[in-house]
């Protein structure tokens, strides 16, 4: 019975990223569009009515919902606001591998990443930030009763024997070889989905993640899944710090203008009863906003 309600779960947590290939209505890709010239993103957009975004199926900030066939989330849903009231009615989704969204949006096959992208110095030399939707620590995914005892990134370095599951491109292999976690205890995956079968199939001890990622799938999972979320849980340290991943939308570093004029939206946005409302649902709630930690600090950050 175990083994079937685990097939049963990982089905349905597949079809999210199965249906997000063949993605319809105001949110399908642009077949064969060219992506307007530079410096003239946020016109052409406008006259348009519409924009891409580049999401990367990760919930519970941007993912494909199957049953209403559009691209949802956090990410997504703040985006919609925003972009709306700077006269943008559609966003477009195009289905990206994490690791693939930064050089996705430099090659212009989408105009912004809405998929809950951490700020950091390095990808600040390589995109421009918005400033952060939301602020949030860290989190395992393990089997349950944690085999390994696992409860912080440094008792994966404890135990050489442990194996920590990451996903491609996503800052949690940064945080885990800044703690001298071995390359050879890493074992990385395309997705969150594939990230929580290899902790079912014992390819990894642990997944991390955000708390928010894993709060989100242990909520598509039930009893007989055989994981759990590892608690206590303590965030990882770097350079004396306990750290905090804040997300925000990336733009080419050519339409600055455009990222301008969206922050000066986001602002009026972020913090209000009606976002505190639309980000409920995927699990928001007032302990993540950014509060006044801005782009520029994190760009900043050593």
């Amino acid at each position: 019975m175990i083994v079937q309600r685990t097939r049963a779960i990982l089905l349905a947590l597949s079809l999210g990223l199965l249906a997000a290939c063949s993605d319809s209505g105001s949110d399908k890709p642009a077949q064969g569009a060219s992506a307007p010239a530079a410096g003239g993103t946020l016109e052409a957009a406008k006259a348009a009515g519409k924009i891409r975004i580049g999401y990367a199926n990760e919930a519970p900030f941007a993912f494909m919902d199957s049953k209403e066939a559009k691209v949802t989330g956090e990410s997504v849903e703040i985006a919609r606001v925003v972009l709306k009231r700077m006269g943008i009615n559609e966003v477009e989704g195009v289905l990206t591998e994490f690791g693939s969204l930064i050089p996705g949006l430099q090659a212009k096959r989408f105009d912004i990443i809405a998929a809950g992208m951490y700020v950091t110095p390095e990808r600040c030399g390589q995109v421009a930030f918005s400033n952060p939707t939301y602020g949030v620590g860290q989190a395992f995914l393990v089997k349950q009763g944690n085999p390994k005892n696992l409860h912080s990134y440094e008792d994966v370095v404890k135990n050489p024997d442990a194996k920590l599951g990451v996903v491609v491109g996503a800052i949690e292999a940064e945080y885990a070889s800044k703690v001298k976690v071995p390359a050879g205890q890493m074992v990385v995956f395309p997705d969150a989905v594939s990230a929580l079968s290899g902790v079912q199939a014992g390819r990894a001890d642990a997944y991390a993640a955000t708390a928010l990622t894993v709060n989100d799938l242990m909520g598509k999972t039930d009893a007989g899944s055989g994981l759990e979320k590892a608690e206590p849980f303590t965030d990882p340290v770097i350079d004396g710090k306990g750290v905090r991943g804040y997300g925000a939308y990336a733009f080419r570093t050519d339409d600055k203008a455009f990222a301008d004029a969206f922050n000066a939206e986001l602002a009026k946005f972020i913090g209000t009863d009606e976002h505190k409302q639309l980000v409920a649902p995927f699990g928001f709630t007032p302990e993540e906003l950014p509060k006044d930690v801005t782009a520029a600090k994190l760009c900043a950050a050593k």
